[in-house]
């Protein structure tokens, strides 16, 4: 049985540590912080879920991912606040913990988070995938293709197997040249827009825009990052808020712009033809073949590194609510000093996933986690502002903000992709049921 506990769990996402927390020297400042920030935003997501934006809300996309840029600042404020006053590399799972106690609803949620994930690499996956076979031909086979996502989970597994740290150290070089290949774009392709493509006549109804931008919430999941590198900064009390709000407006804008010049400078029908990998085309109009293989290029390269990532944080995430008993005890073992049976276990569950779900589904699946997950954090925000000192006016706005978008979703997917809405119902009842089953029969006792 759970036992309801209000003492914080000082829960470590990296080391799994559920006891002391470590005395960490800081040495992040501003300008390192708010890149862990962007980077974490700009990973696979807009690479992936763009042509899906545009699809539903054609010229309207720059409105949906301004709707969904507002969410994810509400929900930074909120992270702002609980990670200054509870510096824990646990970041999220310690903070639902400590304000809910451990029961089967934050135990739920901790679960989902982690189902989460495995959803962004499956996201990831599927978008390498797509910008992958454009080097091969127009109309590649779907076996390539199922080839090329495969490859994408099963090489970042055997990384983070053997040497997690090979592409990890190239990760601000890669980040660097995800910018910069946006910003050649959004530079390039400006004198290409068509202004009437995205004026209001061709925007999709307004409950489409919400839609869509709930759909790509998923490319804003990222800045919640910053939260685990919270006793690694100097000033926390300045430099969090500042990066949190930064890093996320930052993104807002480049979203925004990016959508601007892809739904303003490519023709509906192009769109629909390339949806998958849609930002590559944009880049055709201004700068010819050459824009789109530097692209295509960059996205493999983003993907790749963010599945890399993904899979070695997921797994050390399965490692420490292991050793917390939440998960099975497999989980925790390690092997060559790494959570080896984590790794297998999460690239296995994204390879089904990346491999039998559409990337739509995939998007609305991950959107609609996180969305779960920011409601709760806002909501821990809410009970803590005594503590944290966060007004609860601007934390509840999140919470009903996300529980709104999150309801919009599953009515839009109802009536779009009702296969979508059953993996996502499928997702939150199995977190449920395990959170309900498996202490009984386990006999493990949640340890914090």
């Amino acid at each position: 049985m759970y036992k309801k506990n209000h003492a914080a769990p000082s829960s470590d996402a990296t080391t799994g540590s559920s006891t002391v927390v470590t005395k960490v020297t800081p040495k992040l400042g501003l300008l390192g912080v708010v890149a862990i920030g962007i980077g974490g935003m700009v990973g696979g997501g807009i690479f992936a879920v763009l042509g899906t934006a545009v699809a539903y809300a054609h010229g309207g996309t720059p409105v949906a991912f301004l709707f969904s840029g507002i969410i994810a600042l509400l929900t930074a404020y909120s992270y702002a606040k609980l990670s200054v006053t509870y510096p824990s590399q646990g970041g999220t799972v310690s903070y639902i913990d400590r304000a809910f106690g451990v029961d089967l609803l934050t135990g739920a949620v901790n679960l989902m988070l982690w189902l989460s994930y495995l959803v962004t690499i499956a996201l990831y996956a599927s978008a390498f995938g797509s910008y992958g076979t454009t080097f091969f031909s127009n109309t590649p086979s779907s076996w390539l293709k199922h080839v090329i996502i495969s490859m994408g989970i099963i090489l970042p597994t055997l990384i983070n197997l053997f040497n997690a740290d090979i592409v990890s150290k190239a990760e601000t070089f890669i980040v660097v040249i995800k910018i910069a290949l946006l910003a050649v774009v959004i530079v390039a392709g400006a004198g290409y827009v068509d202004i009437p493509r995205v004026s209001p006549e061709n925007w999709s109804d307004p409950l489409s825009l919400i839609a869509a931008g709930m759909v790509i919430f998923v490319a804003y999941e990222g800045f919640e990052l910053i939260a685990n590198t919270a006793q690694e900064v100097r000033e926390p009390e300045r430099t969090l808020p500042r990066a949190f709000f930064s890093s996320v407006i930052i993104v807002v804008i480049l979203y925004i712009l990016v959508a601007l010049v892809t739904v303003g400078s490519v023709s509906p029908d192009k769109v629909a033809e390339a949806k998958d990998y849609v930002l590559a085309v944009a880049a055709e109009p201004a700068l010819g073949h050459t824009g789109f293989t530097l692209v295509a290029v960059a996205a493999l390269l983003a993907t790749f590194s963010a599945i890399n990532a993904t899979i070695y944080g997921n797994a050390r995430l399965g490692f420490s609510l292991a050793k917390d008993g939440e998960l099975p005890e497999i989980l925790e073992r390690k092997v060559w000093s790494r959570p080896v049976y984590g790794v297998l276990l999460t690239a296995g569950l994204s390879l089904f996933l990346a491999n039998l779900v559409d990337l739509t589904a995939i998007a609305i699946m991950g959107s609609a986690g996180f969305l779960i997950i920011f409601a709760a954090v806002n909501a821990a925000n809410v009970k803590l502002a005594a503590e944290t000192g966060g007004n609860r006016i601007i934390a509840s706005l999140g919470f009903l903000a996300c529980l709104c978008a999150l309801a919009v979703l599953i009515y839009h997917t109802s009536e779009d992709n009702a296969h979508a809405l059953w993996i996502i119902l499928v997702m939150v009842v199995v977190s449920f049921l395990f959170e309900l089953v498996y202490p009984r029969i386990s006999g493990r006792k949640l340890s914090f």
